[in-house]
């Protein structure tokens, strides 16, 4: 079984980048000699490890998820990125299966991601038999590569047909994949930047950059940031022709420091920044 997010041709190379009806998309030459477009995207991040004490629109159970996204899509986002729940609240892998489904029943055709924190299931062995046991398969789940069992979760969701977001916080994230088999057939690389200093998260963003450019690996690009940065990193992804993402995962906040009041006007905020030019 094939994701749609393996469709995209392998070793893609980035010509140019040129202004879309709606969005920006960026062109990129095929191994093959085709031109593709890869837009550049707003994905909503809609839920996280957060609770409803962070905030109270924050979709909890797969019915407020799937609702939420349709939300979110309407306000202008291109893909959800989900933490599935049990009944109890509770992250789980094993929840993927029913909240990925009702997310396709609301959101037919909108390519929908989730987490494989190794945090989640807190044991490599049980994430690694929750992923097997997936029947209603994402179009791509996020690894970070930070953590112990990265490698041997990659290859599993290769293995199932599910795409991989690569998630790099660090140069040393970096370094760890670019060494792995076929880094450069991700789905995408997934900047994903703690830091909560602006020159200081710019700075590990140049450092991440400068190993992926070194090693000829290049896959399109979404960065963000969480809280503080959130807006600095969504302005910085437009400047450099990224993707980005929102959503109360990263944080509640508007730009100017009001509070949001749910995930779809975060979204909303976030295409205004995307629509200067």
């Amino acid at each position: 079984m094939k994701s749609r997010s393996n469709q995209l041709a392998d070793n893609l190379l980035p010509l140019s980048c040129v202004l879309g009806t709606d969005r920006l998309s960026a062109n990129y030459y095929a191994s093959n000699g085709a031109t593709e477009k890869v837009e550049m995207i707003i994905q909503a991040c809609l839920n996280g490890n957060r609770n409803k004490h962070y905030h109270s629109q924050l979709p909890m159970t797969p019915s407020e998820t799937a609702l939420d996204g349709l939300a979110c899509l309407n306000a202008g986002a291109a893909e959800l990125h989900i933490h599935p729940r049990l009944a109890d609240g509770s992250e789980s892998l094993s929840a993927v299966d029913e909240t990925v489904r009702a997310v396709r029943r609301t959101c037919p055709g909108t390519l929908v991601g989730v987490s494989t924190g190794a945090w989640i299931e807190d044991d490599k062995d049980l994430t690694r038999s929750a992923i097997a046991a997936w029947r209603e398969l994402p179009d791509y789940a996020s690894v970070n590569l930070s953590e112990e069992d990265a490698p041997a979760v990659i290859a599993l969701l290769r293995d199932i047909g599910v795409g991989v977001e690569a998630g790099l916080a660090s140069a040393d994230d970096a370094e760890r994949f670019i060494n792995l088999p076929h880094s450069n057939r991700v789905h995408r690389i997934l900047l994903e930047i703690e830091e909560q200093v602006e020159d200081k998260a710019d700075r590990v963003v140049g450092e991440i950059i400068a190993v992926l450019e070194h090693s000829h690996v290049r896959r399109p690009i979404l960065l963000h940031g969480s809280d503080k940065t959130v807006w600095h990193h969504i302005d910085k992804a437009r400047q450099h022709y990224w993707s980005t993402r929102v959503g109360l995962e990263d944080g509640c906040q508007l730009a100017d420091g009001s509070i949001a009041t749910d995930n779809a006007a975060l979204v909303k905020a976030a295409t205004q920044v995307f629509g200067k030019t």
